[in-house]
């Protein structure tokens, strides 16, 4: 009789395991936009049906000639989850992000340019733990370049060609690990 009142005590007061998109947890790790170029450390907030997030990234770039720069990235992105599973989310959102690109020319003078990207699209999750996920999107790229204009692509949008390289339609990907 002990043994049966122990396990039925145990069985009543355990709750339930949940894995993937649990509610009000936090995601540390990083991610990398659709448009090639920003991305970085990323810290994502999970509210259960939803989650957004944000990243920052530093680039220093040395070149053969001996010149050094520093690009900068940082962005945020929200996704409605329309479908979820104890391992797995699908997501309708996007994100924007902001990458300023410093260039230093043969007569070692700089510049800076600056992008402005909206990116929509959809984002699947896979929890690989119970609290590791694997991110995926996919969508389009809207960039802006400095006052040079719009374009609309998919790949390294700007970089001064103002236009898409690549694909239309092109994809994202991060890794998170979520406290909760």
């Amino acid at each position: 009789m002990m043994k049966t009142t122990t396990l039925l005590v145990l069985a009543l007061a355990s709750t339930p395991a949940f894995a993937g998109g649990q509610e009000d947890s936090l995601g540390v790790g990083a991610e990398y936009m659709m448009n090639g170029l920003s991305g970085g450390a990323s810290v994502n907030y999970d509210l259960g049906k939803m989650h957004f997030g944000g990243f920052l990234g530093f680039f220093d770039n040395g070149d053969a000639m001996g010149s050094d720069t520093t690009d900068y990235t940082l962005g945020a992105r929200f996704f409605y989850h329309v479908h979820s599973t104890a391992m797995s989310d699908f997501g309708i959102g996007g994100a924007l992000g902001f990458y300023s690109d410093e260039i230093r020319n043969m007569a070692n003078d700089t510049n800076r340019d600056t992008y402005l990207y909206l990116e929509p699209g959809v984002q699947i999750r896979a929890f690989v733990a119970a609290n590791v996920a694997l991110s995926f999107g996919v969508g389009i790229v809207i960039a802006a370049q400095d006052d040079d204009g719009l374009a609309i692509g998919g790949g390294l949008v700007g970089r001064g060609q103002n236009q898409g390289v690549g694909g239309f339609v092109t994809g994202s990907a991060g890794i998170h690990y979520y406290f909760f």
